[in-house]
């Protein structure tokens, strides 16, 4: 997920208990900046994959209670802390970091599981940590987790397709454009046709379904942490309502959330019911 994406996830607001409000932000800070490095600015590739071997170096030397370079204080200061004090699983830190690194080198995926498995590290990772700050590991509700994190990073990508191919980047997977006829590189050339709608259509479904598929961790989660994901959840639905308002053209604009569709989010969040037998013994 890029920077825009973290902020897809609950940063320290105000439902959140304010003793989790730290290594909530600190964990955030940890991945805006890591994607920071791997993607803004105009750094030759292998000059921000030196920038992120050095960071990791300073997430291990974290990790073990040891000095970071110091570089990035503001960073690795607070994320030293929340370490400390609530046990933060590094191996999902580290993963987070082959993403970023994978993005810097990588900019076509040939299937639905290779890229699946760039979510698990790109995405998955931040919703894991999240849950072990709320204390919540039971391996239906890191499932849900990963079904949501893992819609999120997807509906961010076809929100954002235009702006990625215009970068050279695809992350549809080649075997389904070759499914519908199509070659990446009419995608990347900004082709926009009836076959490439369907297309977009297509892997829509496919992050719609992920996405009601990790909904009912929202009874799950305790307290107003629950209350919180609600809209995590209906803003990524929204916004894939929003793609198919274009008519699913992202090649040609990206779809953005108004004011009427954060008021429709919120009245849809407030009445989000658990499924029967979904996540036995959940909070309503």
């Amino acid at each position: 997920m890029s920077v825009d994406h973290y902020e897809n996830f609950p940063v320290a607001s105000w439902l959140c208990p304010p003793a989790l409000r730290p290594p909530i932000a600190a964990i955030y800070w940890f991945a805006r900046t890591a994607d920071d490095l791997a993607d803004e600015g105009d750094a030759a590739p292998d000059k921000r994959l030196a920038d992120l071997a050095a960071y990791r170096a300073d997430l291990t030397a974290t990790a073990a209670g040891g000095t970071p370079s110091g570089r990035w204080a503001a960073v690795f200061a607070p994320l030293g802390e929340a370490i400390r004090r609530h046990g933060l699983p590094t191996p999902l830190l580290h993963d987070l970091l082959d993403a970023f690194a994978q993005d810097v080198v990588k900019q076509r995926y040939a299937d639905r599981a290779e890229l699946l498995e760039y979510c698990r590290r790109s995405a998955n990772p931040v919703g894991r940590l999240l849950l072990h700050l709320y204390g919540v590991s039971d391996a239906e509700a890191l499932h849900r987790s990963d079904a949501i994190c893992t819609a999120l990073q997807l509906i961010n990508f076809w929100q954002d397709l235009g702006v990625d191919t215009r970068r050279g980047r695809l992350y549809i997977p080649e075997s389904d454009c070759a499914a519908r006829g199509l070659r990446g590189e009419e995608l990347l050339a900004g082709v926009d046709s009836p076959a490439t709608r369907a297309l977009v259509r297509q892997q829509c479904d496919w992050a719609r379904t992920l996405m009601r598929e990790g909904a009912p961790l929202v009874h799950r989660v305790p307290g107003r942490a629950g209350w919180e994901l609600r809209p995590v959840v209906q803003g990524g639905l929204r916004i894939l309502d929003r793609i198919a308002q274009l008519d699913h053209a992202t090649l040609l604009r990206r779809p953005t959330l108004r004011a009427p569709d954060l008021l429709l989010m919120l009245w849809r969040a407030l009445w989000m019911r658990p499924a029967p037998g979904a996540l036995a013994g959940s909070a309503a």
